[in-house]
């Protein structure tokens, strides 16, 4: 029995895995659009609703079922990181679920526990740590509180996307032992012991090949030797090919239209270059993903996103997550006689949630200037 999936669910998969025709198990190997997967109305089968993170839910009006507007912008990875706490990822997780559930998304993209391998990163921010250890419990505990309430964590960007320069082709050469060590660590830890709904397959090429296709990491590790249950997902335009992608365990390709599957994929099966089986388990991971997201399908709730409790935990994640705030016992050489602190440079006003996929509209933000008064 998989885990995390009730008896009931588990006979709903197999009644629509026997149900679907060739055309529509195609359909829902890759995205209908930017933000979900394919629906089969005819047998009933939802959409799934998937959001960007993991900051703070990206309430735009392609990814939630409700009207676009800001919302809450957390504390980024390296801010949760830095408190030690798990109690409080694990209160990230559960808080952003809820979000999640008043937007009507169901799979929150996150977390991205990739290994900060490069000081010049350009997502540094949004990942947790240097330390695999840290990482990989920060991760765990984000996940669990996150699908306790019945949103679907991405673990990402598996593996080796450690760097943003040439991210889409670059190689990344490392040994075994240096993978297992540092840079899939994480990961394990938190497929192991959470079973993350999907994870998010990386853009870079590991020791030579894609990680979208590569066998022995999609399928060979995070498959057999982890018992990995979810599904697996590109990054968004991180496939490279129809056979060889799903054939390495690479189960739904996004954003969709599709652009290796559809007509590419209904060829390969009929040419036997992917076998019925192979395609009946990626089918069968992404109904999965489709039952356990169907509890939590309810009509968005026009909740209060600004509400007291929110703004209290982002404070308390901020404020674990500084390394000093009070100069108690005269741990820096600061006179007591000093009463006034000069803050010189553009990062006094500097933003404080990073760009890209992780980007958050906040509802507020406390610039480090600000924060210091207030202090």
């Amino acid at each position: 029995m998989l885990q995390y999936l009730s008896r009931e669910q588990e006979i709903q998969v197999e009644t629509w895995l026997s149900q679907l025709t060739l055309p529509e198990k195609i359909s829902l190997l890759s995205g209908a659009d930017n933000w979900s997967v394919a629906a089969v109305p005819r047998l009933g089968i939802p959409t799934v609703v998937v959001s960007d993170g993991p900051n703070g839910v990206r309430a735009d009006r392609a990814s939630s079922r409700r009207p676009a507007g800001p919302t809450n912008s957390y504390p980024t990875g390296i801010g949760i990181a830095a408190t030690w706490n798990r109690e409080l990822a694990r209160q990230l997780g559960a808080a952003l679920a809820e979000e999640c559930r008043e937007m009507g998304v169901d799979v929150l993209l996150g977390p991205c526990v990739s290994i900060m391998h490069s000081p010049l990163g350009g997502r540094n921010f949004e990942t947790y740590s240097e330390d695999p250890f840290l990482a990989g419990e920060i991760g765990l505990n984000w996940v669990l509180g996150l699908q306790h309430k019945g949103v679907g964590a991405s673990v990402k960007h598996f593996a080796g996307n450690d760097q943003e320069r040439e991210r889409m082709r670059v190689n990344v050469i490392v040994s075994e032992r240096a993978l297992r060590e540092i840079y899939l660590a994480p990961f394990e830890k938190i497929v192991r012991r959470a079973q993350p709904w999907t994870v998010m397959a990386a853009y870079a090429r590991l020791n030579g090949t894609y990680a979208s296709e590569n066998p022995w990491l999609l399928r060979d590790v995070l498959k057999d030797e982890w018992g990995f249950e979810g599904a697996v997902v590109s990054d968004w335009f991180a496939t490279h090919s129809t056979a060889n992608a799903l054939n390495a365990g690479l189960d739904l390709e996004m954003p969709g239209p599709a652009l290796w599957r559809g007509h590419h994929l209904q060829e390969a099966v009929d040419t036997w270059q992917v076998p019925e089986e192979t395609l009946d388990d990626a089918v069968r991971r992404v109904l999965v993903l489709i039952a356990r997201c169907l509890p939590g399908q309810v009509p968005p709730r026009p909740a209060a996103v600004d509400t007291v409790e929110r703004r209290a935990l982002a404070r308390e994640i901020a404020r674990q997550s500084i390394t000093l705030l009070k100069n108690e016992r005269d741990l820096l050489p600061i006179p007591t006689t000093v009463k006034k602190i000069a803050v010189i440079g553009l990062n006094a006003n500097t933003r404080v949630t990073g760009g890209g996929s992780s980007f958050v509209k906040g509802l507020y933000w406390v610039t480090p200037l600000e924060g210091l008064r207030r202090a």
